[in-house]
């Protein structure tokens, strides 16, 4: 928790013990950022606090309630069943926190799994790897690539030529595995298995490391 969150508080934060473990209202000013989204939130939207010790004391984490509905649905339910709202917040109905909690849960399963290999529906994406424009219904390849995002480092899916998937499988910053590759796109992709075929030769041998 920074000293910007810290500052974030509750007046009363003082009297740490009378602290409650989760705290919604409108955001006091547009200091705080969502731990969710990582976006600012906004002066007067509101905001659901999570109660934690850190380097700075105790104090709350956080983030926008829609954000926190579909990414930790539980706590907002505690902290509506808890009454855990400053006084004067009109809350929304916990039925559509629930919603969103259930659409960001069914997006997630709808998300598919990378490696795989789809055709461009356009002409105006670019391969990730060459910078090149991927001609439309060409092969698009998704690999998983590491990326720095506010200090910790993710894998995040890249799209780049058949043709490019060795170079960028043999970059130092990427997150997708050789070996299993093979069965993993022909696994995970939607196109047809003789699509599949005809990406992988375009792909060539990939080399395992040593």
């Amino acid at each position: 928790m920074s000293a910007e969150e810290q500052d974030e508080r509750p007046p009363d934060s003082a009297a740490q013990e009378q602290l409650a473990p989760y705290l919604i209202e409108h955001a006091r000013s547009s200091r705080s950022k969502c731990k969710t989204c990582r976006n600012a939130i906004d002066k007067g939207a509101l905001r659901l606090g999570v109660l934690i010790e850190g380097p700075f004391g105790t104090g709350y984490l956080w983030h926008h309630l829609t954000c926190a509905a579909r990414k930790q649905i539980e706590s907002v339910e505690a902290a509506y069943a808890g009454g855990h709202a400053a006084a004067g917040v009109e809350l929304p109905p916990i039925d559509e926190m629930r919603k969103l909690a259930e659409e960001a849960e069914t997006k997630k399963k709808e998300k598919q799994p990378v490696p795989y290999v789809e055709r461009a529906s356009t002409g105006r994406s670019k391969c990730a790897q060459c910078g090149e424009p991927i001609g439309e219904n060409a092969f698009r390849v998704a690999v998983l690539r590491t990326v720095e995002f506010y200090g910790q480092v993710r894998a995040g899916p890249i799209k780049v030529h058949a043709e490019c998937v060795r170079d960028a499988l043999a970059a130092d910053n990427s997150a997708t595995d050789v070996e299993g590759f093979e069965d993993a796109l022909r696994a995970n992709s939607r196109v047809s298995a003789s699509d599949v075929d005809a990406a992988l030769e375009a792909i060539g041998e990939l080399a395992a490391e040593e």
